[in-house]
Formats: structure tokens, C-alpha cells, sequence
């Protein structure tokens, strides 16, 4: 099963030859290439998300706006149609109110962010994945300790529920931009948590600027449960004529049952 995370870069039109509408196209090419089984992106925009949605239409597109009316950045997921069958999806926000939409901690920068969760089921296995994607504040540890800490406990509490109401063992994939270094304390809770680890550990940087932050700088993860091994794993470093794919490498992962 191959496993994407991919923060797209928000597309307000400020980036010069790197702006999305000079990338989409080789972004499509590159996801039609790789063919993976689910790609999970950040910053996505609602044009973006529509863009998806008309584009892979092998895949689900799940997710929506972080701000109170359900707009802005989406922390969007994309699982493939004919390999997965969706139990249910969820959006909370990292907050003391996660239901309500747009809310955050009071020591956090002014943007909301949310969590957006996927249950669902491999349709040959017969497998069950329990699938986070979600993108940390980007501003003050403290708040991305207290959003890592919120959504390590939510994780823990949702599968110990879901096993005891008779699913049996679930899988656990939790991806996105933490904007955390591997040694900061948020990233260290990862490891700490006793049911989860980091399979990108030791892996080079991720965010590069679209090729000016020189060594790139290591913010983005996937972190699975002790089910699952990780056979393959790479950075998309792909670029053509000075156009990225983002301002951030995509990392993919090639995940298999212990």
C-alpha cells in the first residue's frame, strides 16, 4: 500500500514560476505516474480541492476548509476508489472545542488547525485502517505539543472504542506537515506515545522553498502503529525547468502487514 504526504502549497499566486497554476500539470503527471493508493495533502484551497476532485477521478477526495464557515486550507485526503471502502470521515480542529469549527488554542497563530480522519477498509484484504492527516501550527511549539498531545490521545481513544465494539485490530497511519524538527518536542511525543512510530525517521529534509532553503529543512512525516512496516520509502524530488512539485519534497511510503 503506498502512502503519500504532500503539502501542495497554498496557492494564492505568489510564487512566480512556481505558482500552482504552472505546477498542476506536473503534479498530475507525477500522481498518475506513481499510482499510489492514498495521498494525503495540506494547504489545499477550495479551487484545488475542486481541481482534485475533477482530475483523480480514480479517488475519493475527502476533507474540508479549516476556517468557522468550512472554507480555507484543507488538510485533503485522496484514497483510491476501487481499494478502499470509506467507513466513515471526520474533521476536527485542535482546540479545547474540537467539534466547532475554526477554533484553536489560545497560544497558537491566528490560523485554525484541524484534523481531518478517515475509517475505512482494504476491499481485498478485508484490512481496517484508521487514517489521519493534518498540518501543525506553523508559529509556536507549545500549541503543536498541544495539538500533537490532542490528537495522540483522540487516536488511542478512537481505536481502543472501535476494537471494543467487535472490529478487531485496526491499523494506524497518521501523516501531514508537523512543522516540528525531529528533535522538538512535539515530534518526541511521537515516539513517547507507545503505539506509534516515525517511519520517515533519518530521512533527508522536506521543506526546500522551492529550492532556495539549502539543506532543506525535515517537517514532514508519516508515523504508522506496530502493524505495519515500511519496504520502501522516498522523497519526490522531481523538478523541471525550476518548477517544483511544491515548496515542499512529497515523501511516499510503501507500507506492508506485519
Amino acid at each position: 500500500m503506498k502512502v503519500v504526504t504532500f503539502n501542495i502549497r497554498c496557492d494564492y499566486n505568489q510564487d512566480g514560476d512556481n505558482n500552482f497554476q504552472h505546477r498542476k500539470d506536473f503534479i498530475l503527471k507525477k500522481l498518475n505516474k506513481e499510482n499510489a493508493d492514498i495521498v494525503c495533502f495540506q494547504e489545499v484551497l477550495p479551487h484545488v480541492s475542486s481541481w482534485l476532485k475533477e482530475d483523480l477521478k480514480d479517488y475519493y477526495i475527502l476533507g474540508c476548509g479549516r476556517e468557522k464557515d468550512l472554507k480555507g486550507e484543507q488538510n485533503t485526503v485522496a484514497i483510491k476508489k476501487e481499494k478502499f471502502q470509506l467507513i466513515s470521515m471526520n474533521t476536527f480542529w485542535l482546540s479545547l472545542t474540537p467539534e466547532i469549527p475554526g477554533t484553536r488554542y489560545e497560544k497558537q497563530s491566528m490560523c485554525p488547525r484541524s484534523v481531518t480522519e478517515l475509517f475505512m477498509q482494504d476491499l481485498e484484504t478485508e484490512k481496517l485502517y484508521y487514517l489521519l492527516n493534518t498540518h501543525l501550527d506553523h508559529e509556536g511549539s507549545e500549541a503543536r505539543v498541544l495539538g500533537m498531545e490532542q490528537i495522540l490521545k483522540h487516536m488511542k481513544k478512537v481505536v481502543e472504542q472501535k476494537e471494543q465494539a467487535g472490529y478487531g485490530n485496526i491499523d494506524m497511519i497518521l501523516t501531514g506537515d508537523f512543522n516540528g524538527y525531529p528533535d522538538s518536542p512535539e515530534i518526541q511525543l511521537i515516539g513517547k506515545s507507545g503505539f506509534l512510530r516515525d517511519i520517515t525517521a533519518g530521512m533527508e529534509g522536506t521543506f526546500h522553498d522551492f529550492g532556495r532553503m539549502v539543506p532543506p529543512e525535515k517537517i514532514d512525516y508519516i508515523v504508522v502503529s506496530s502493524g505495519l512496516e515500511c519496504s520502501k520509502r522516498e522523497a519526490w524530488k522531481d523538478c523541471e525547468n525550476g518548477v517544483y512539485l511544491s515548496d515542499h519534497y512529497p515523501i511516499s511510503v510503501v507500507l506492508e502487514n506485519i
